[in-house]
């Protein structure tokens, strides 16, 4: 495809994405208290190579490293998250200086480099000392996440402008407290339904507290997305899509919009109510200046009737014989076309930002090179997938490629390489891959960069 950044227009910000906990390092240094990662990763088969987070790609110590290579790379916009563990040990109460200085340190580099600090304030690493208070289970959670997120907007709203409150909370919660495989390993219903409405309550709260403490802040939250097909046009099959779609993609984002839970096609989620407190379908709304949409596959489903509570399934990506990564997802970039169409009639939507999308392969260093084409073909389909929707009048305003470094890949640990910058993870040694190089010319050469050659 034919396009350049010039088709974006001026105002489009682009940029790159991290995460504190996948990145940083040092789990238990300078005063940092344990997350629910840290624990998670200690448990037997919980994680695919049997890896720890507790060294990652050592961001926490080689932090002007990598803003230097944001910066190489022309990159003029990063999205990263603040460690809630290593500002607040216990995860309330007294904060830690050498974790608040760090964040200060960080900004500031960006801020030097004229890298603009965008900040998501959760990305999953609970301290660990809430959970064994109930974590996301407990109502209390609403108070250490408002006293969390007010440390965080007075000692960075003065530079930063553009704030995240929760990083895929269908993902956190869905994940972790329903099917048990990422941290803290929790099942069930009775776990995943309060978890569920508290995130969403939090993810309001954290707005407000955004709202009445950063002047002229631009306040998002980011969702995970996917676009769901039916695998036949038959009844079940479409109604098993309906309530997919309701669960994946419109659990977290129909309450922030004030249309509560989408009930109506996940009726399941109505056992909701007996944790729900007077007042809250009003707390569950906030008026946000943005969405974040994290989107990288579609899925596909059929009916199954003993599988509870969806009655249907997921087909496999590998099943179907189509074009996957190495994370058996599907290589469909008409995914990001039809979710950005898809949010973009929600009346309530202002703007959309694409705050991750990006794809694992396996990638090898060659000759000082790592030479990721499948990685440039897929960015250049979903980038112009982005095009073609903004051309359409879909309002969406940014693109964050995940990710910046090869990291810590949650319960796949290091297997997954979905980094632009590869990572010796012996040697923790950083090496531009193709992809990286790609991404910078695209951005410096707007007229000629899909058709530049890498060197």
């Amino acid at each position: 495809m034919n396009f350049s950044t010039d088709d974006f227009g001026d105002n489009f910000r682009w940029g790159v994405s991290t995460a504190a906990h996948q990145i940083e390092g040092a789990a238990f240094s300078d005063g940092k208290g344990p997350s629910i990662w840290d624990e998670f990763v200690k448990r037997k088969g919980k994680i695919q190579d049997r890896s720890r987070s507790d060294v990652s790609c050592d961001h926490y110590g080689r932090y002007k490293e990598d803003i230097d290579l944001i910066g190489q790379l022309h990159i003029p916009n990063y999205r990263m998250s603040l460690s809630w563990p290593r500002l607040l040990p216990n995860g309330i109460g007294q904060r830690n200086q050498k974790g608040v200085d760090f964040y200060h340190r960080v900004i500031d580099e960006c801020l030097e480099k004229n890298i603009e600090p965008w900040i998501t304030l959760y990305h999953w690493d609970l301290p660990q000392a809430l959970q064994a208070k109930g974590g996301w289970v407990n109502r209390e959670i609403l108070n250490w996440f408002e006293e969390y997120v007010t440390l965080c907007a007075r000692q960075y709203g003065d530079r930063v402008k553009h704030w995240m409150v929760l990083n895929e909370p269908m993902v956190f919660t869905g994940a972790g407290y329903f099917l048990g495989y990422h941290a803290p390993g929790l099942k069930g219903l009775d776990n995943f339904l309060p978890a569920m409405h508290h995130a969403t309550l939090c993810q309001s709260l954290g707005g407000r507290v955004l709202r009445s403490e950063v002047a002229a802040a631009k306040i998002g939250s980011t969702f995970s997305c996917s676009h769901i097909d039916p695998k036949s046009d038959s009844l079940k099959d479409v109604q098993t899509a309906t309530r997919f779609d309701a669960l994946l993609n419109r659990l977290f984002l129909e309450p922030a919009l004030g249309l509560g839970y989408p009930l109506d096609d996940l009726p399941i989620a109505s056992r909701v109510e007996k944790y729900m407190a007077q007042g809250d379908e009003s707390r569950m709304a906030f008026d946000f200046d943005f969405i974040g949409i994290q989107n990288y596959t579609r899925e596909v489903v059929k009916h199954t009737w003993y599988i509870p509570y969806l009655q249907g399934e997921i087909v496999g990506a590998k099943s179907r014989g189509v074009a996957t990564t190495t994370m058996g997802w599907e290589v469909y970039p008409k995914s990001i076309y039809n979710l950005l169409h898809k949010f973009n009639k929600y009346e309530n939507v202002k703007e959309i930002v694409i705050t991750e999308n990006g794809a694992a392969f396996p990638d090898q260093i060659a000759d000082g090179r790592v030479r990721d084409q499948l990685r440039i073909n897929f960015l250049n389909s979903y980038v112009g997938e982005v095009l073609n929707a903004k051309k359409e009048g879909v309002n969406v305003t940014g693109y964050f490629l995940w990710t910046l470094l090869d990291n810590f890949e949650w319960a796949e640990g290091y297997t997954q390489r979905f980094g632009i910058v590869h990572v010796d993870f012996k040697t923790l040694r950083r090496t531009i891959k193709d992809s990286g190089y790609w991404y910078s010319r695209f951005l410096m050469s707007p007229k000629h960069a899909e058709r530049i050659d890498i060197l």
